[in-house]
């Protein structure tokens, strides 16, 4: 029942959400299993990864937000006063009622509860891994937003408790999880970069660090090269201390290789 409901919450979004333009389609994979890491970009950011990426995805989703009894609070919190902008009461009011209806829509999409917490994190995994086992797909943001943003993309630093997933998956079939980095533009593009792939010759701690850094600047890099882009074509890129910090942040890709 998931994948239906999955296709047709979708195909319905499609008809009412902008299209993000796909870019590196070619790296997709033809086969599961595979894990999508991607910046936010607050609620559009999961709509745009759904709406572009053609492959069934399982999506991270915080747990409160699954939570009937929780999930009103934290919707008011990061969604309605924080992109719609409405005050209380009408705001508390409103989240109240839309969380009727994504709470059960969540569940129905067998979305993966992100717990807090060591315990937590590991049923998390866990039930990560039960999908992966099953030549499925993750889409996991990352991101931790108790850290300030960056400036120059807005993308925050990223969370490393999906880069255990790496050594477990490989612990339980010994084959080598990939992991595509996937950068959401503003202007309405969405970058697939090449995989990030276990390495289980690296020691534990070095390999978590190492994909975690290698997807994080590939998803940074790709955003600041398409925000190039972007300028250039419409020749607002002025000064050189933009342009050198954009081309730091592309070339800082190359230190995590």
């Amino acid at each position: 029942m998931g994948d239906r409901v999955y296709h047709f919450v979708v195909g319905g979004l499609k008809l009412f959400k902008r299209q993000y333009d796909l870019i590196g389609k070619e790296n997709l994979p033809q086969t599961g299993p595979a894990v999508f890491i991607a910046n936010h970009l607050d609620s559009s950011g999961p709509v745009a990864c759904c709406c572009s990426i053609p492959l069934r995805m399982h999506l991270w989703g915080m747990a409160d937000l699954l939570d009937p009894g929780k999930a009103s609070a934290v919707m008011n919190s990061y969604f309605t006063e924080k992109e719609l902008h409405l005050k209380p009461p009408l705001s508390t009011w409103f989240s109240y009622l839309l969380t009727r209806i994504t709470v059960p829509l969540l569940r129905s999409l067998d979305c993966i509860p992100a717990f807090r917490g060591e315990a937590g994190r590991q049923e998390t995994l866990r039930l990560s891994i039960k999908v992966l086992r099953q030549n499925k797909f993750l889409l996991i943001f990352p991101y931790n937003p108790s850290m300030q943003r960056d400036e120059a993309n807005g993308i925050e630093p990223f969370r490393p408790t999906f880069t255990r997933l790496g050594e477990m998956y490989y612990a339980e079939t010994g084959e080598c999880l990939r992991f595509y980095p996937v950068a959401i533009h503003t202007h309405g593009y969405l970058m697939v970069g090449k995989p990030a792939i276990f390495n289980p010759l690296n020691p534990v701690g070095l390999e978590q660090q190492r994909l975690k850094d290698l997807t994080e600047n590939t998803v940074r890099a790709m955003y600041m090269q398409q925000e190039m882009n972007k300028q250039l074509e419409g020749g607002n890129l002025s000064g050189s201390r933009t342009v050198k910090r954009m081309k730091n942040s592309i070339r800082s890709l190359d230190d995590t290789r």
